[in-house]
């Protein structure tokens, strides 16, 4: 049975992502559980990845992955697309390739392609996205902060054309051939990448005599004032951690299937940390203390998920 809001409208989530893999490694696991219980989960991708590298060691040398490298990560995302059970829908727009501490501005987007996401106007870029959001009209959308997660040209661009699509996708007067106006109650950014988790996970890891892949983060870790304390959202997904994996290795041309992602064994992760973690950007509904579901104050009374949550 679907999850449904409280007029009995099946719940929807909305994941805008820079580029293919992101939506397996930010979230996925949270994902695979609202779509176990009936929640529609639409994931946008801004970018095709075509400026990104082939990071799997086995198959950096590969010609047939270097030969095309857009249609091999298409394809990887159709895989994905499957083991996560979402839509996806693509943007167009192309990869702005990596760039060494990269700051959004006029000088550093100067340096980027000229073809590429992160040069775009905001609001033009916003355009396709309004339409998406008006059309499936979802409950909850995330994305990433302003940083963008880490600094990345797309992914602080998509951070941007977000949070401008969602305003222009509000507001009645902008663009009706777009379709009806549609305010998103709730917006989070992710959080998993946050240093309580690594340093639980690297705590449990070393407890049961084995090597942590953590060791170096935590030693290199550079503490930001704007990072403490802003998760807001921890949502229990362990049993669904099995699933990101799976959609994670979809994406071999980015994922070593015999590297760090992997290293800890399930029975820590699940017990060191079994949740995936946001942060709040927006809500129009009242929020109370960290919540454990991102669609806190959206359910119908009756969801049997809701009821499962409160015991």
């Amino acid at each position: 049975m679907p999850a449904t809001d409280p007029s009995g409208d099946p719940l929807r989530l909305m994941a805008v992502h820079a580029h293919p893999d992101d939506e397996s490694s930010k979230g996925a696991a949270a994902t695979a559980r609202y779509v176990a219980e009936g929640v529609a989960v639409l994931v946008v991708t801004c970018t095709g990845g075509e400026r990104g590298d082939v990071l799997n060691p086995s198959l950096a040398h590969d010609p047939a992955v270097l030969a095309d490298l857009p249609a091999i990560r298409r394809a990887e995302m159709d895989r994905a697309r499957e083991i996560l059970g979402i839509e996806q829908r693509w943007l167009g727009f192309v990869d702005s390739g990596w760039v060494e501490d990269y700051v959004h501005d006029a000088a550093s987007a100067a340096t980027l392609p000229e073809d590429c996401f992160a040069r775009m106007d905001v609001a033009e870029a916003a355009e396709p996205l309004v339409a998406h959001v008006r059309e499936f009209r979802p409950h909850v959308v995330t994305t990433y902060d302003e940083s963008g997660g880490y600094p990345h040209p797309d992914h602080i661009m998509c951070h941007l054309v977000t949070m401008a699509a969602l305003d222009a996708a509000a507001d009645p007067d902008h663009a009706p051939r777009l379709g009806d106006p549609w305010v998103v109650p709730k917006v989070y950014y992710h959080r998993g990448f946050n240093k309580p988790r690594f340093e639980a996970l690297h705590r449990a890891t070393v407890a049961a005599g084995l090597t942590s892949p953590f060791q170096e983060w935590l030693d290199e870790w550079v503490d930001r004032p704007e990072d403490e304390d802003v998760v807001t959202a921890r949502v229990p997904c362990s049993d669904y951690f099995g699933v990101r994996d799976d959609a994670l290795r979809a994406h071999a041309t980015q994922i070593d299937a015999d590297g760090w992602w992997f290293q800890v064994p399930m029975e820590i992760q699940t017990a060191a940390w079994p949740t995936e973690d946001f942060q709040l950007a927006r809500s129009s509904v009242p929020v109370d203390g960290v919540e454990d579901d991102l669609f806190s104050g959206l359910r119908h009374p009756g969801d049997p998920s809701e009821e499962r949550m409160d015991t």
